[in-house]
């Protein structure tokens, strides 16, 4: 079954996924310079899924988006069974498994800001700490300690991870909010998909209607809110690769929103002789 969308409407559609692709390799040269920071010594499994959680959580979504891609727009509805339906649950279960993962990851690096990995700092004062040191600036960004910006530091001192990293009070309070959204996105994009997996089904099986369709739109217009929040919050205090992310990833389940709408008239409108037949 074609589905009629504009061209420039899917060409818009691809640059978007593509974008979001790239965002996996930004994302990794981000952590990559967060592991550095906050990690010496040898890396265990579970540091390397926390400090690498972005990463991981993209490209398993960049996959999932794939398929949701193939199932309501590229692939007909006929061709969506025996091998080709069980080869799509199955790379589906795979980048499940890395975002429910990834959104544990979450949870370990929310949770790292608040254990033992955070300690007071016994030093008088932010510029006698000597050289080695960097600054937490906020969330997975950091600077070099310098007598040029020692003295931003206010306030009691906490030293950050295993390595020479020192936040003020204030700055580990922020730092704390930010890993709280990051946890809040994972969750709420999980629930997104996993209403999106209930729609697909439906619509394959002819029950994508009245009551059921009115629950869904509902249930996402909360989900999809929350997590434009969440995309503001970051563009007023995170850094410009969450907020672009976050936007590009409401844009592209935009895209399969309209994909699913496309689907669910073309079928309509194939049942509607079939049913004045009847």
């Amino acid at each position: 079954m074609e589905h009629h969308l504009p061209r420039w409407f899917q060409f818009t559609k691809y640059a978007v996924y593509g974008l979001l692709a790239l965002n996996v390799l930004l994302f990794l040269q981000e952590e990559t310079t967060t592991f550095s920071h906050l990690f010496t010594g040898e890396a265990n499994l579970e540091l390397v899924v926390q400090a690498f959680s972005a990463t991981i959580d993209t490209a398993a979504w960049v996959v999932l988006l794939l398929m949701f891609e193939l199932e309501t727009y590229v692939l007909p509805d006929e061709v969506i069974k025996g091998k080709v339906k069980w080869g799509l649950h199955g790379l589906r279960i795979f980048a499940f498994l890395f975002i429910g993962y990834a959104c544990y990851g979450y949870f370990v690096e929310m949770f790292y800001y608040y254990g033992n990995s955070v300690r007071p700092l016994a030093a008088p004062a932010a510029c006698a700490l000597g050289e080695g040191w960097s600054i937490l600036v906020k969330l997975d960004e950091f600077q070099p300690l310098s007598q040029a910006n020692c003295g931003m530091l206010q306030g009691s001192l906490w030293q950050v991870g295993s390595g020479q990293v020192v936040a003020d009070a204030d700055t580990l309070r922020a730092t704390r909010w930010l890993a709280w959204v990051d946890v809040i996105n994972s969750v709420t994009w999980i629930l997104v998909v996993l209403l999106l997996e209930i729609d697909v089904r439906l619509q394959l099986r002819g029950a994508y209607t009245g009551r059921v369709l009115l629950a869904s739109k509902l249930g996402k217009l909360v989900l999809y809110s929350i997590l434009f929040a969440a995309a503001v919050y970051w563009g007023f205090k995170g850094d410009f690769l969450d907020f672009w992310d976050a936007f590009l990833w409401l844009f592209a389940f935009f895209f399969i929103e309209q994909n699913l709408f496309a689907w669910q008239a073309e079928t309509d409108e194939a049942r509607e002789p079939l049913a004045q037949a009847g």
